[in-house]
């Protein structure tokens, strides 16, 4: 008998603590259920549909690639590796669908080019990475394998060097 009003008593506890999270997690955020919220919401609506932007426009698309990974060579052997995430942003999905059809030549293209800068430490400043060489010379390639209307923007996701 004691057993069964133990689990009975647990049971109630479960549940009681079951319904409260529930109804605790299913109510909306005061600060987002507001006026406001719902007038800036509209204006951000109004706004990308302005600039051509969202899913049904033909905004602009960003094209993320494979990481990169590539070793620093000195004369003592390979002494860090440094890991690249870029994205290219482009003005439209035919040009993202073209962009995308020509990554593994733009891939070739920075590796050749980035494995030779790094080893000569032209983009190395104190055994740091100087990000804006990197992005200047990513987007020459760029612009060198895919042509000058294609891509607008090279975007850096990450950037991260690992000593070995």
């Amino acid at each position: 008998m004691r057993m069964i009003l133990i689990a009975v008593v647990a049971l109630l506890v479960l549940g009681g603590g079951g319904a409260g999270a529930y109804f605790y997690f299913s109510k909306p955020a005061e600060a987002s259920a507001g006026e406001a919220a719902k007038e800036v919401a509209a204006t951000h609506k109004k706004e990308e549909k302005k600039k051509g932007g969202g899913h049904g426009g033909g905004g602009t698309e960003f094209v993320e690639l494979d990481p990169l990974i590539l070793p620093i060579i000195d004369s003592s052997g390979v002494t860090q590796t440094v890991s690249l995430v870029i994205a290219l942003e482009v003005a439209d999905k035919d040009k993202a669908e073209e962009v995308k059809k020509l990554t593994p030549r733009l891939k070739d293209a920075y590796i050749q080019d980035m494995y030779g800068v790094l080893n000569k430490h032209a983009a190395l400043k104190g055994g740091v990475v100087q990000v804006a060489a990197v992005k200047s010379r990513l987007t020459k390639i760029t612009t060198d394998v895919l042509g000058e209307d294609m891509v607008s923007e090279v975007l850096l996701q990450v950037v991260q060097q690992r000593p070995i």
